[in-house]
C-alpha cells in the first residue's frame, strides 16, 4: 500500500483576511475548505495512512478533521518552528515515514481535480512529478522535461524562483506540487540528500532544492506527469483565491454568474471559448506582435504623450482631420465623458448596450420601440425627436446586429441638424459590414458638415485589442470637442495604447481583410446555426449574432450548461429591455471555434427539448 504526506505548517497567515485567521488549508473555496477537499479525494485510494504536518493554530485544524478520513487513519506531525521555516523542515520531520512506504506528497494550499491523482495513481513509473505547461499567473519552481521515450519524460532540471529566466518559459513547465516517491527512492537518495541539505544549509528552503541536487548529479530517476487540461490552483493569495473559485464552482449557475461578474480575465481558463466578449480574431498578426516586442522595454519605461499628441495619431490613424479628434481609455471613458456633456432625455433604441444606460442613467433614457420586431429602419428615430434632447444609434446594432446603410443615416443625421439636436453615433462595429462599403461616416466632409454628430468606435472590438482600452469620438462641433479633451486625465492612455495607434495606418490593407474573413465566417456561421431546431438567428452586420430560443428553452440555462460542461462561455439575456422571449447572442469567433459551439449547442437545445 501507499500513504500520504500532506504538508500544511505554517500555511496562513498570507490569507488570514481571507481565512479568519486559520490555516490557509482551512480555506473555502466552492464549498468546501482545501484540506477537506484533498483528503476526500486521496482517501479513496488505498492508502496505509495519512501523514498531515502541521503548525499554526494546530489544535484547531486537528479538532476539525479528527483521526481518519473515509476510515484512513490520520497522523499529525507537529511542526512548532513553523513560522522560521519553510515546507522543506515540514517534510524534514517526517523523513521516518518517507523511509517506510510509498509516499503520495501534496501541499495543502492546492485545489486540484480528482483525475489527475486518478492519472499519478495508476502510472506505474516509479517517481513521478505533476507539472503542467507553464502559464504567465503562475509561480514558484519550475522544471524543465526531457523525452526518454513516446509519453514517458524526464524531469531533466528543476529551477527555483531565484533562478527563472523569462527567454525560458516555453521550455518551462510549472510543478503543481503532487508527487509520488517510491520507498526506495526515499530511502537511498532522498532522505539522505534531505537530512544533508538541511543540516548544511538550514531548514529555511523548499524542499525541491532536494529534488535539484539529485537531477544535478546525473540521477534521471524523476518522471514528469504532464497535464492534459486538468484543472489546479495554487492558493497564495485573494486573487489565487478568486480565479479557484472561478474554475472550481461547483454549481452552474455560480460559475456562470461569477464569469459574468468578472467582466473579463479569462486567461485563467485556459480551455475556455469566449463566445461573449466581442473582439476580432481575424486581425493583429505576428507583424503587430513582433512591433509590441520590439519596442516592449521603451514603451514600458516610457510616459505616454498627452491629448493633442495622441489626437494626431489617431487622426492618421482613422484617416481624418485631427483636430475632430479625442482618444479615450476605451470607448466607455468616451461614454462617461459625454454623459456629463449632454443634458436631458437621450432616446436609446431597445436592445442597447447596457454600458450606455449606465453611464448615461436610465432616468435620461427614453427607450425606442424597432417598427419590426428587432430591426429598424430611420422612421422611428424620425418620430421620437419630439420626446428627446439627442439620440444614440449604435450601427450596427447591440446585441440585434441591426443596420441602417450610409445613404439612410446621412439623411438621419441631416433630419436632426434641422431640428438642432444631437446624433451619438456608435460605429464600433462598421468595420465588418462591408457590403457595399465602406459604411463609415468618419471622413472629414461628413463629420465638418454636420456639427451634431458625435461620432464614438472603440478600436477594442473591431481591432482585437481590448487589453489595450482605447476608444475614439470624433466631431465637427470644436467646442464640443474641446470639452471632452479638457474632461479626460492628461494620460488616460497608456503607451502601448499609443503605439498601436503610431503604427496602426500602415496595417490598413491587413485589417480590412482581416473584417472580410470575419464577414465570411459569420455568414457560414449564420447557415450552419439556422438549421438548429429551436434556434432563430437574426440577421446580422456586426461580429456577433443574435438567437432566440423558439422550443422553451431557458437562455440562462442553455448558457449554463455551455461553461460548466463545455467551457463555452455565451451571453444570455433575461429580461433585456426590447427582448421578447429568451435570447443569446454569439461572438463571431474563427470557423473551426463556431463549428464547435454549432454542434454542441445543437445538442444541448436537443437535450433541454426533451427536459419541456
Amino acid at each position: 500500500m501507499m500513504q500520504a504526506i500532506i504538508l500544511a505548517a505554517g500555511m496562513g497567515r498570507r490569507l488570514r483576511y481571507a481565512t479568519n485567521e486559520l490555516p490557509k488549508c482551512m480555506l473555502a473555496i466552492a464549498g468546501e475548505t482545501l484540506i477537506e477537499r484533498s483528503l476526500g479525494i486521496i482517501s479513496r485510494y488505498p492508502l496505509s495512512r495519512i501523514i498531515i504536518v502541521v503548525g499554526y493554530k494546530s489544535d484547531e485544524l486537528k479538532k476539525h478533521l479528527g483521526n481518519s478520513a473515509n476510515g484512513v487513519p490520520i497522523i499529525y506531525v507537529e511542526n512548532p518552528v513553523y513560522s522560521t521555516t519553510n515546507n522543506i523542515y515540514s517534510l524534514f520531520l517526517t523523513r521516518d515515514y518517507l523511509r517506510q512506504d510509498d509516499t503520495l506528497l501534496l501541499e495543502s494550499d492546492l485545489i486540484f481535480e480528482k483525475s489527475i491523482i486518478d492519472r499519478i495513481m495508476a502510472d506505474k513509473r516509479k517517481n513521478i512529478a505533476v507539472v503542467d505547461k507553464y502559464k504567465f499567473y503562475m509561480d514558484g519552481s519550475v522544471i524543465k522535461i526531457s523525452p526518454h521515450q513516446s509519453d514517458d519524460f524526464d524531469v531533466a532540471e528543476f529551477i527555483p524562483k531565484a533562478l527563472f529566466d523569462i527567454r525560458e518559459i516555453h521550455n518551462y513547465y510549472k510543478t503543481v506540487n503532487i508527487y509520488k516517491f517510491s520507498r526506495e527512492f526515499s530511502d537511498k537518495q532522498y532522505v539522505p540528500f534531505l537530512e544533508s541539505y538541511c543540516s548544511a544549509l538550514g531548514h529555511n528552503m523548499f524542499y525541491e532544492q532536494v529534488l535539484k541536487v539529485i537531477l544535478a548529479l546525473e540521477q534521471k530517476n524523476i518522471k514528469a506527469l504532464v497535464l492534459n487540461g486538468e484543472k489546479w490552483y495554487e492558493i497564495d493569495s485573494i486573487p489565487d483565491m478568486r480565479n479557484a473559485e472561478l474554475l472550481f464552482s461547483q454549481s452552474k449557475p455560480e460559475k456562470y454568474e461569477l464569469y459574468n461578474k468578472r467582466y473579463g480575465g479569462y486567461w485563467v481558463s485556459p480551455n475556455l471559448k469566449d463566445f461573449c466578449y466581442l473582439v476580432n480574431p481575424y486581425f493583429n498578426g505576428d507583424r503587430i506582435i513582433e512591433e509590441f516586442k520590439a519596442n516592449f522595454k521603451e514603451l514600458l519605461t516610457s510616459y505616454p504623450s498627452g491629448q493633442s499628441m495622441q489626437c494626431i495619431m489617431a487622426g492618421e490613424f482613422l484617416a481624418v482631420n485631427d483636430q475632430y479628434v479625442a482618444v479615450g481609455n476605451g470607448a466607455s471613458e468616451i461614454i462617461a465623458v459625454l454623459a456629463d456633456l449632454l443634458p436631458g432625455k437621450c432616446g436609446v433604441m431597445t436592445p442597447t448596450f447596457l454600458e450606455y444606460p449606465a453611464r448615461l442613467g436610465e432616468e435620461n433614457i427614453v427607450p425606442l420601440t424597432p417598427d419590426n420586431d428587432i430591426h429598424y429602419g430611420t422612421e422611428p428615430l424620425k418620430k421620437a425627436i419630439g420626446k428627446i434632447d439627442y439620440l444614440l444609434l449604435i450601427n450596427p446594432d447591440n446585441p440585434s446586429g441591426n443596420f441602417i446603410p450610409r445613404e439612410e443615416l446621412l439623411e438621419l443625421v441631416e433630419f436632426y441638424q434641422k431640428e438642432k439636436k444631437w446624433i451619438i453615433l456608435d460605429e464600433s462595429f462598421v468595420d465588418f459590414a462591408i457590403e457595399g462599403g465602406p459604411h463609415t461616416l468618419l471622413e472629414d466632409d461628413i463629420i465638418k458638415k454636420f456639427d451634431n454628430l458625435i461620432i464614438i468606435k472603440s478600436i477594442s472590438k473591431s481591432y482585437g485589442v481590448p487589453g489595450l482600452r482605447l476608444g475614439i469620438t470624433a466631431s465637427g462641433n470644436l467646442a464640443l470637442i474641446e470639452k471632452i479633451r479638457k474632461s479626460l486625465a492628461i494620460w488616460n492612455i497608456n503607451s502601448f495604447a499609443e503605439f498601436y495607434l503610431h503604427i496602426g495606418a500602415k496595417y490598413r490593407s491587413l485589417y480590412h481583410e482581416s473584417c472580410e474573413n470575419l464577414a465570411r465566417a459569420r455568414e457560414a456561421f449564420l447557415t450552419s446555426l439556422s438549421v438548429i431546431p429551436g434556434l432563430k438567428v437574426w440577421p446580422s452586420q456586426a461580429n456577433y449574432l443574435l438567437c432566440q430560443l423558439t422550443n422553451g428553452a431557458i437562455a440562462y440555462e442553455l448558457a449554463e450548461n455551455l461553461l460548466y460542461d463545455h467551457d463555452l462561455y455565451i451571453k444570455a439575456f433575461d429580461g433585456r429591455k426590447g427582448l421578447d422571449g429568451e435570447f443569446i447572442r454569439l461572438a463571431v469567433r474563427t470557423t473551426s471555434e463556431n463549428m464547435v459551439l454549432v454542434k454542441t449547442l445543437g445538442e444541448n437545445l436537443a437535450t433541454l427539448r426533451q427536459w419541456q
